[in-house]
């Protein structure tokens, strides 16, 4: 039973050892601004249009869902608020963060692992370069800074392909859907929807940088580094979204 448990204690060990080095890292130099720059456009930039395209058909797709109850109760007019507070407090951070997840989680941990089957970072630290310093930090500062700029756009995307339907098919008005979508989110909702995101990019950034610098076994340790990051980056952003639901509910 022992022997069981030792290996998931060990990651999770050596995965609280490299967070608390990345933290540790922020306020100290070098900085690497360059780094930093580099890694937004990769992260923010380059995710850009798979979240489009996501929050977009996500806000379509609710006002459908939402469209024949919505009629059948004479309350068409909701379509916007139900939109709008769906997507901003739970579906768009989490969507966007899952998007993130498989495409720079799994980039992440093949760029790190390539690096370490091929000794470059061995090599860095002979050169006294500091691997966290140089690989971690701008990932991590990266994808804070751009999910939930990310997320807000995905929002706003999302309710805008909810207009799309709301007046295509719902016969709403523009002035009707985006006046009702204003009013029913509060500063709390907006604060929930910014702060997730914003724990889950440590996650994202965090999660491939320990699996990228862990990778073993060559090419075929690549391909199983980047696997192992999507998984627990996703797993893990359900639960921390559980959690951090729990505790806006509760406030």
């Amino acid at each position: 039973m022992l022997d069981l448990l030792k290996p998931p204690v060990l990651t999770i060990q050596e995965f609280v050892f490299l967070t608390g080095r990345a933290f540790r890292s922020i306020s100290r130099r070098p900085h690497y601004p360059k780094d930093v720059i580099l890694q937004m456009d990769i992260i923010g930039v380059g995710s850009l249009p798979i979240v489009l395209l996501t929050g977009f058909f996500s806000g379509i797709v609710m006002a459908l869902q939402m469209s024949k109850a919505l009629q059948t109760y004479g309350a068409v007019n909701q379509t916007g608020p139900i939109v709008a507070i769906t997507l901003v407090r739970e579906l768009g951070p989490v969507l966007t963060a899952l998007v993130c997840a498989g495409r720079n989680s799994a980039g992440i941990a093949s760029e790190l692992g390539s690096m370490k089957v091929t000794e470059q970072i061995d090599a860095m630290r002979a050169l006294g370069t500091d691997p966290i310093q140089k690989l971690v930090k701008p990932r991590v500062i990266a994808a804070a800074v751009m999910l939930p700029c990310l997320t807000a756009i995905s929002d706003f995307v999302g309710m805008l392909g909810g207009y799309i339907i709301a007046t295509a098919l719902l016969h709403q008005t523009t002035a009707e859907y985006w006046n009702a979508s204003y009013r029913i989110l509060e500063y709390s909702d907006i604060t929930q929807g910014l702060v997730k995101p914003f724990v889950y990019a440590f996650i994202i950034s965090l999660v491939g940088c320990f699996y990228g610098l862990r990778t073993r076994g060559g090419t075929q340790g690549v391909g199983l580094a980047t696997t192992q990051a999507v998984v627990a980056a996703s797993v893990w952003i359900f639960v921390l979204n559980a959690l951090m639901t729990k505790i806006f509910v509760s406030i």
